[in-house]
């Protein structure tokens, strides 16, 4: 009753802060790359407006009117919830010379309804949709589930508004027909209004210093221009579209596109995705600890497969459980255990009961299983890869929140004293 009472109170707040700022609001949902979206529009945007993105991963009834507040979660203390309230109150009542012009909110749907909820009291000027994949479906039973929650949020766009949509996902296309506002499509493709071609990844990491990382190029073709595009310190060549949704909202918002290539050099993924740690023994570490989904597992195996090791280093794979999958729990598993054995992970170690499915696959597809192992708990595979793994290895790490991966990358990490800095899930809540 408290939490209802607590939510309700946030959504009035947050309702009183919008009306009074009126701040612009970019909305970003999919199945897969929210995050690191959010994180590539404010690299993008920040220059050209003040502008605040969530606080942490503060997404759902609760995070977005925090972050649409600017503070954090009281969690279980009274006086704390008492200060938010107060701040909230001080925005409504006197106002502030600071607040943003410009909010980049990731909206998040765990439940159907979900981002109906969060747009009923946030307008929407700018959506954008990522992709759409199977992800929740524990909760919303199939893939069209997820479409139809997902397209809410181009639903609830404004008429004056914009829809930024992944031409290449047939299911996020489909949503077109939602949008009242301006639709701008990005892609691969040629019909795309803001376009990526030439698309050139290094590959090759140099283990004692990642900051090397020559990432990925491309060209960005919008309205007839074309402008050459360079992300450093990146691997993932998902991570183009990442750019891609970024570089379409900063043009519909007014950025022109050479500053927006500029500001992108500066954009790194998010914690736990995707990002490159140097480990012990010298290895390298791709910590994706943050979550896992079958798209999003997939995509990284298939960059495991493309970085360059030395003669004689393993590729391990790492994954924890996949959850809130529903009846497509096993079946997820098992494929995700083919594409580790298709992509050519030498070892396979798994994470959790329900990821012994993974194994399952792998060695259904051809893997041998003296090459898989299985643990209960993240703090035992840890301890496990610690006394295995050797000079020039690369460990890819993945798994849903439960299963708390990066417990693995902090007992891997060269150095563990920067865990705060450099990984997910550090404070104090967990």
């Amino acid at each position: 009753m408290l939490k209802k009472i607590i939510q309700l109170m946030l959504r009035w707040c947050a309702i009183r802060i919008l009306r009074k700022y009126q701040p612009r609001v970019v909305a970003v949902t999919g199945s897969v790359g929210k995050t690191s979206t959010v994180q590539a529009i404010y690299a993008v945007v920040e220059g050209s407006f003040s502008v605040r993105k969530n606080l942490k991963n503060y997404n759902n009834e609760f995070g977005i009117p925090l972050s649409i507040i600017g503070a954090e979660a009281g969690r279980r203390s009274p006086i704390r919830w008492l200060g938010i309230f107060l701040q909230a109150l001080s925005l409504i009542l006197v106002r502030s010379r600071s607040y943003p012009q410009l909010l980049v909110l990731e909206m998040g749907a765990d439940h159907p309804g979900d981002i109906k909820y969060l747009t009923s009291f946030v307008p929407i000027d700018v959506a954008v949709v990522t992709n759409v994949a199977p992800a929740h479906t524990e909760y919303f039973k199939s893939i069209e589930g997820v479409a139809k929650e997902k397209g809410t949020v181009v639903s609830a766009v404004k008429k004056n508004g914009f829809s930024v949509l992944n031409s290449d996902d047939d299911w996020v296309v489909a949503m077109r027909q939602r949008g009242k506002g301006s639709i701008v499509m990005f892609g691969l493709q040629p019909t795309a209004d803001v376009r990526a071609s030439s698309i050139a990844i290094s590959h090759d990491v140099e283990y004692q210093d990642i900051s090397t990382i020559q990432g990925i190029s491309f060209k960005l073709h919008y309205q007839g221009s074309t402008t050459p595009v360079l992300l450093p310190r990146v691997l993932g060549e998902h991570l183009v579209y990442t750019a891609l949704a970024a570089a379409a909202v900063g043009l519909v918002l007014g950025v022109n596109p050479h500053t927006i290539a500029d500001r992108l050099k500066q954009f790194e993924p998010p914690k736990g995705r995707m990002h490159v740690i140097t480990g012990i023994k010298q290895t390298l570490i791709i910590d994706d600890s943050y979550n896992s989904s079958p798209l999003a597992a997939r995509k990284a195996l298939y960059q495991l497969q493309k970085i360059s090791v030395v003669p004689g280093a393993k590729k391990y794979a790492v994954l924890g459980d996949m959850r809130e999958l529903g009846s497509y729990t096993e079946a997820a598993h098992r494929e995700i255990g083919q594409a580790a054995f298709e992509y050519g992970a030498d070892c396979l170690v798994t994470v959790g009961e329900i990821a012994r499915d993974i194994i399952r696959g792998a060695v259904e597809q051809g893997m041998s299983l003296e090459q898989c192992f299985s643990f209960m708990d993240s703090e035992s595979a840890g301890r496990f890869l610690q006394d295995r793994i050797r000079s020039g290895d690369v460990l890819l790490v993945k798994g849903s929140q439960a299963v708390r991966m990066e417990k693995i990358v902090k007992e891997l990490m060269a150095e563990p004293q920067r865990a705060a800095e450099l990984l997910v899930r550090q404070d104090e809540g967990w």
